[in-house]
C-alpha cells in the first residue's frame, strides 16, 4: 500500500464520521470518538457506574450457587438403602432441615433429583436470557431490565425458602432461574458500554471479581447458617438491596438511548460524563451524536429494529454466532460442572467452593493483563486448553487427598478466565442494536451447558473429569474460528459493522498485494 492509499481509519472516518455537517456546521461523531476526544474514556463517572452496575454480579452469584449448599448431602448420614427402612428412619447431622437432601430423602435411588433441580434452574436461566436479552435491547432498556430481574429474584428466591414440597421447590428454582439468567449480561453491558475503547476490555474482565467475591461471601454465610430454608431467604437479600440501594444511582446506557432515537437523553448523559470527569464538551449547537451507519448520520431517528434473525441473515455475524454458541456451551459444561463437582471431592464443600472462587481471581488478572497484548482469540484458546488439560489429569487421579482438588482449582482458574473472556469477546463481535440479544443467545448456550453439567457431576469420579477435559479441549479448537477483535471499533448498527468489515478486508487485501 503506497503513501497515497487511505488507511482503514481514514476510510471509516470518511464513510461513517464526516466530521462536520455542512448543512448546519455541527460536528457529528460516534459515541466512542466522543468519549476519546471530549468526555473521557474512564474517569470518575465511568468508575462509579462500573462499580455500581457490577454489584449485579454478586446477586447473580448468590442466586446461582446457593444450591451447592442447599442441596448438599449432610455429613454423618446413616443410610439404610439395602434394608426395608424408609426415609424417615435415616439420621442426619443437623437434622432434616440441614439441606433439601435431608428433608426430602434425596439419596440412593432418589439422588437423580438433585441434578434434576439444578438442571431445571439453568433451564430457567436459558429462557430468561432469551426473553430479557430482547427486552433489554428494545423498549425496556438495560436498567429497566435489571430492575425487573431484581424484583422477580427477590420474590421467587424468598418463596423458595417456604417450599412445601420437592415439586414446589423445583418450580420455584425454575422461576428464580428465569430472573437470574439475564442478570450477568445486563450488568456487564450496563457497566461497560459507557467506557471508552482503550479501557473497555480491562474493565470487562474486572467485573467478574464481583462474582468471585459473591461466591466467597456465600460460602461463609452457608457455613454459619444451618438451615437450607434460611439460607435461601438470606441469598435473596442481595437482589432486594441492589434494587433499593444501588439501581437508583445507576445511569441507563447512553448507547441504548442513541439506538432508540433518544438523542437528547444520550447527549445529556454524555455531558454528565464530561462534567464529572472534569472535561468539557462543545456547545449543544456544535456537537451531534450519531450512529455508525452512514444512512443514519443526519437524523436522530432510531436505528431500524434488529433482532437475532438479522444476526443470522448477515454473513458477517452468522458464523460468529454459531461458533460462539458452541464454544459457550462447552465452556459452561466445564465451569459449572467443576463448580458443582465440589460435592464429590474429599475436602469440605465450603472450603472447596471458596478455594475455587479464589482460584478464579488470578485468572481474571492475568487475562486482563494480556488481553490487549496477545489478543482475544489466543487467550481464549489457551485458557480453555489449560482448563481442559488439568481436568484430563484429574481423571487419572484417585478421589482421596488434594490431587483432584488441585486439578479442580486449576480447571476453574483456566475456565473462569475463558468464561469471562467470552462475554467480552462476544460484546465486541456484535453491534449495540443487537448486542444484548446476541449476548442473551450466548447466555442461553451457557445455560444449556449448565443444564448438562449436573448430569456429568452425578457420574462422579474420573468420568466427570474426563467429560470436563474433553469439553475444554474441544472448546479451544472451536475458538480458532472466531475473528480477532483486538483494536477494532465497537459498532452500533448492523450496517456500520458490515461496512467496517468491508473496509478492513479491503485494506488487508491491499497490504497483501
Amino acid at each position: 500500500m503506497d503513501a497515497t492509499t487511505p488507511s482503514t481509519s481514514s476510510m471509516l472516518t470518511s464513510a461513517l464520521l464526516p466530521g462536520r455537517d455542512p448543512a448546519d456546521d455541527r460536528e457529528v461523531m460516534v459515541f466512542d470518538e466522543t468519549l476519546s476526544r471530549y468526555a473521557g474514556e474512564f474517569g470518575p463517572w465511568q468508575l462509579r457506574q462500573f462499580l455500581l452496575a457490577s454489584l449485579g454480579m454478586v446477586v447473580y452469584a448468590f442466586h446461582t450457587l446457593v444450591m451447592i449448599f442447599a442441596d448438599r448431602e449432610p455429613a454423618g448420614v446413616v443410610c439404610q438403602c439395602a434394608s426395608e427402612a424408609g426415609p424417615g428412619s435415616w439420621e442426619w447431622v443437623g437434622g432434616r432441615g440441614a439441606s433439601t437432601v435431608a428433608e426430602w430423602g434425596l439419596v440412593c435411588g432418589e439422588r437423580f433429583k438433585i441434578g434434576l433441580v439444578q438442571s431445571v434452574f439453568f433451564a430457567g436461566c436459558m429462557i430468561g436470557c432469551g426473553l430479557f436479552g430482547h427486552l433489554s435491547d428494545s423498549f425496556l432498556g438495560r436498567k429497566g431490565t435489571l430492575t425487573t430481574l431484581c424484583v422477580m429474584g427477590t420474590i421467587f428466591g424468598s418463596l423458595t425458602a417456604a417450599s412445601p414440597s420437592y415439586i414446589a421447590y423445583v418450580a420455584l428454582r425454575f422461576l428464580t432461574g428465569v430472573s437470574a439468567g439475564a442478570m450477568a449480561p445486563c450488568s456487564f453491558v450496563l457497566a461497560t458500554e459507557p467506557i471508552g475503547p482503550r479501557c473497555r476490555a480491562a474493565a470487562g474482565m474486572s467485573i467478574f471479581y464481583f462474582f468471585s467475591v459473591g461466591i466467597v461471601v456465600l460460602s461463609a454465610l452457608a457455613y454459619f447458617i444451618p438451615s437450607w430454608r434460611v439460607l435461601y431467604l438470606v441469598s435473596s437479600l442481595p437482589a432486594l438491596l441492589f434494587l433499593l440501594l444501588v439501581l437508583p444511582f445507576v445511569s441507563e446506557s447512553p448507547r441504548w438511548h442513541l439506538v432508540r432515537g433518544n438523542h437528547g437523553k444520550a447527549m445529556a448523559i454524555v455531558r454528565s460524563i464530561a462534567e464529572r470527569n472534569g472535561r468539557r464538551l462543545p456547545g449543544d449547537d456544535k456537537l451531534t451524536l450519531v450512529l455508525d451507519s452512514g444512512t443514519s448520520q443526519r437524523s436522530n431517528a432510531p436505528s431500524p429494529n434488529a433482532t437475532i434473525i438479522d444476526v443470522f441473515r448477515s454473513p458477517t455475524t452468522r458464523w460468529r454466532l454459531v461458533t460462539a454458541v458452541a464454544t459457550n456451551f462447552l465452556c459452561a459444561i466445564v465451569y459449572y460442572g467443576v463448580s458443582l463437582n465440589v460435592t464429590n471431592l474429599s475436602t469440605s464443600v465450603y472450603i472447596s467452593t471458596a478455594a475455587n472462587a479464589v482460584a478464579e481471581v488470578p485468572g481474571y488478572a492475568l487475562t486482563a493483563l494480556f488481553l490487549d497484548r496477545l489478543g482475544r482469540r489466543p487467550l481464549l484458546v489457551g485458557t480453555m486448553w489449560l482448563s481442559g488439560g488439568f481436568c484430563v489429569v484429574g481423571s487419572f487421579l484417585g478421589s482421596e487427598g488434594w490431587g483432584r482438588t488441585a486439578c479442580s482449582m486449576f480447571g476453574i482458574f483456566g475456565m473462569a478466565a475463558a468464561f469471562n473472556l467470552l462475554l467480552i469477546y462476544a460484546a465486541e463481535l456484535f453491534p449495540t442494536v443487537v448486542r444484548n440479544e446476541a449476548l442473551g443467545c450466548l447466555q442461553q448456550a451457557l445455560q444449556t451447558g449448565a443444564i448438562a453439567a449436573p448430569i456429568a457431576v452425578t457420574a462422579g469420579g474420573r468420568a466427570a473429569f474426563a467429560v470436563f477435559g474433553a469439553c475444554g479441549v474441544a472448546g479451544g479448537l472451536l475458538a480458532f474460528f472466531l475473528p480477532e477483535t483486538l483494536g477494532r471499533q465497537l459498532y452500533d448498527t448492523m450496517e456500520g459493522m458490515e461496512e467496517g468489515e468491508k473496509w478492513e478486508g479491503k485494506e488487508a487485501r491491499e497490504q497483501l498485494n
